[in-house]
């Protein structure tokens, strides 16, 4: 772990002098969420979000604190481009709420994201969803997530019906870099092309590189708070030498703003990124959110609204909460 001198690590002090906690509703349930909370805090170089979910250790989310720091105090790599192209993201919902999401992101929509594996439902719940989609964006490139919901016979067995859909990639079917290589082994045996990409196998991978070296993936998923900066997200793309996809973790604009960056100074971006999740939530600290429109988000800076961040402001003990969990993930980032 790098030293608290190589992060240029701020005194906890100074950090917490400008922390504000905000609970943000969310428009439609999504990772078992329906208000999003996250604590966004002010260096010299800007605003940074620290937004680990709430069933995560300190030493997990001392990554994102890692993140939120070096947005605040370091600010962000050069851009090689000025816009980013995005996709839509579907979550669990019934068929029936497919129009009503996507209606979320106005205009032109270049890719859909959408959630399959949902505990609780069935294979046919995931192709009542997928057909929705394609009825309603018959061009646009379709993946499905997981999110490691499937056993690795289930996960065969329901991406052979999905392949049915020209799906671009599928997204972490099962757990385990040994599960990832034995569904995509498994499927190129039926002569089902369909590519696997790996997201949890990556940002929560003690090694992010591991599944690279194993050949369990076609790309992989990348997330500026789990892997602790656009900088190291940077560098694990570049050594595992797979296409990446950048998305983010239900994050306010701020944290947007961080995938928003790394996307953008990434050398190739051959895929949609998963950025959009504001349209999934119904507030933000900012008047102007980085929302995707026509299917691409800016590359600009975020103006925070202090108006906003007291509506939606965090009090009393969980508050508290916050501003003790960043007391210690600071100390573990400082060992």
């Amino acid at each position: 772990m790098a030293s608290a001198h190589a992060l240029n690590l701020p005194p906890v002090a100074d950090l917490l002098d400008t922390v504000r906690v905000v609970a943000l509703p969310m428009r439609v349930k999504f990772r078992g969420v329906t208000v999003r909370e996250t604590a966004i805090f002010r260096g010299p170089a800007g605003w940074g979000e620290f937004g680990p979910f709430p069933e995560y250790g300190d030493v997990e989310a001392a990554q994102w604190l890692r993140a939120g720091l070096e947005t605040a105090w370091r600010g962000f790599p050069d851009p090689v481009r000025s816009t980013i192209p995005v996709n839509a993201t579907v979550p669990a919902v019934p068929a029936s709420r497919v129009a009503e999401v996507l209606a979320g992101y106005g205009g032109a929509v270049p890719a859909v994201k959408i959630k399959v594996a949902e505990r609780g439902q069935s294979l046919a719940d995931d192709v009542a969803r997928v057909t929705a989609v394609r009825d309603l964006l018959p061009d646009a490139r379709l993946r499905v997530d997981a999110n490691m919901g499937w056993g690795d016979d289930e996960a065969v067995a329901a991406l052979t019906e999905l392949a049915a859909f020209d799906l671009e990639y599928a997204e972490q079917p099962v757990a385990g870099i040994a599960g990832l290589a034995e569904v995509r082994g498994r499927l190129r045996d039926k002569n089902i092309d369909l590519k696997i990409a790996a997201d949890e196998s990556v940002r929560k991978a003690e090694d992010p590189l591991a599944v690279a070296r194993a050949g369990a993936a076609d790309l992989i998923i990348v997330k500026v708070a789990p892997l602790g900066g656009v900088r190291r997200a940077l560098g694990i793309v570049r050594d595992a030498g797979l296409p990446a996809v950048v998305s983010s973790a239900i994050d306010s604009s701020v944290g947007i703003r961080a995938g928003v960056a790394l996307a953008a100074a990434l050398p190739e971006l051959p895929y949609a990124c998963g950025l959009g999740t504001l349209s999934l939530m119904e507030a933000d600290v900012t008047r102007e959110p980085l929302k995707p429109q026509d299917g691409f988000i800016p590359v600009r800076d975020v103006a925070v609204d202090q108006d906003l961040v007291a509506e939606f402001a965090v009090t009393g003990e969980r508050r508290d909460w916050w501003l003790d969990r960043i007391r210690r993930t600071h100390a573990v980032l400082a060992r």
